[in-house]
């Protein structure tokens, strides 16, 4: 299977040479000792042009391995809730990515909810904007889709308890990567506020404070799900601490404060 880009040309550039550009200055130039080994990170999906230089920054923050698991929400009502694949290439302007099959095959072993589903997948944004980047930074690497279109926590707390199995048995070291933006389309004020709070959940690595803190506040962070499950595997792998490496709103970008989207950058270790 050939999964074509749904989104070059819109939310990050179709030509090769501009794109590599754009990841170029996106991305720092840390130095190997500067770089941490993390188990896991959040990292937003809006267009380049607004939240490119917050996921830039974890990635060039993260001691980058060549296996993935990224978690993304499903923006759409098509498809399975738990969809993932196990099989075949995704295309970006810079190439080809391989799904790790060997990986995705695990996975559905240790949790049964996933589903081989690739409705869920065809027009979905939030994985694809991650590739250009890991195409750019990492030689070679593989990695397993999965996108999530339920936000009922015992379904988002075993998939996260069974990525944690799976990722302990592997010889290799696998980042868990959860595609997320932050509070959607309230002023500036407001959503630094909402934003905060889910956060300081994050940051505490509290699966269960996150999920339930999201629907008290009334927060629209559209992939807390994918969130909620890397917190889950990453605490089962032993992770203790948590950094808020970058956060920013749209109205850094353009100027206007009155409606805004937040997107915030975090590594856990």
């Amino acid at each position: 299977m050939v999964r074509l880009p749904a989104v070059a040309g819109r939310f990050y550039p179709a030509d090769a040479g501009e794109l590599t550009r754009q990841i170029q200055a996106f991305s720092s130039r840390a130095t190997p000792a500067e770089r941490v080994r993390a188990r896991g990170c959040l990292v937003p999906h809006a267009g380049y042009m607004y939240s490119g230089h917050v996921a830039g920054a974890v990635y060039s923050k993260v001691e980058l391995p060549r296996r993935y698991i990224i978690l993304g929400p499903r923006h759409y009502p098509q498809g399975e809730e738990l969809a993932i694949l196990s099989e075949g290439v995704w295309q970006t302007p810079l190439g080809e990515a391989r799904v790790d099959s060997a990986l995705a095959a695990a996975l559905k072993r240790a949790c049964p909810l996933l589903r081989e589903d690739s409705v869920a997948h065809r027009a979905e944004h939030s994985l694809e904007v991650q590739l250009p980047f890991l195409q750019m930074l990492v030689a070679e690497f593989r990695f397993v889709p999965i996108a999530l279109g339920t936000v009922h926590f015992p379904s988002l707390d075993e998939l996260g308890r069974a990525i944690a199995e799976v990722v302990a048995a592997q010889s290799e070291e696998v980042l868990v990567v959860a595609s997320s933006d932050m509070n959607h389309y309230e002023n500036d004020r407001i959503t630094r506020v909402k934003d905060r709070k889910a956060l300081d959940k994050l940051l505490a690595l509290d699966a269960r404070g996150l999920h339930d803190t999201v629907h008290r506040e009334g927060i629209t962070m559209c992939g807390f799900g994918p969130a909620v499950s890397m917190l889950s595997a990453v605490r089962e792998l032993g992770a203790t601490r948590a950094e808020l490496l970058r956060y920013a709103t749209s109205g850094d970008i353009n100027g206007d404060r009155d409606e805004v989207v937040g997107y915030a950058g975090v590594v856990v270790d």
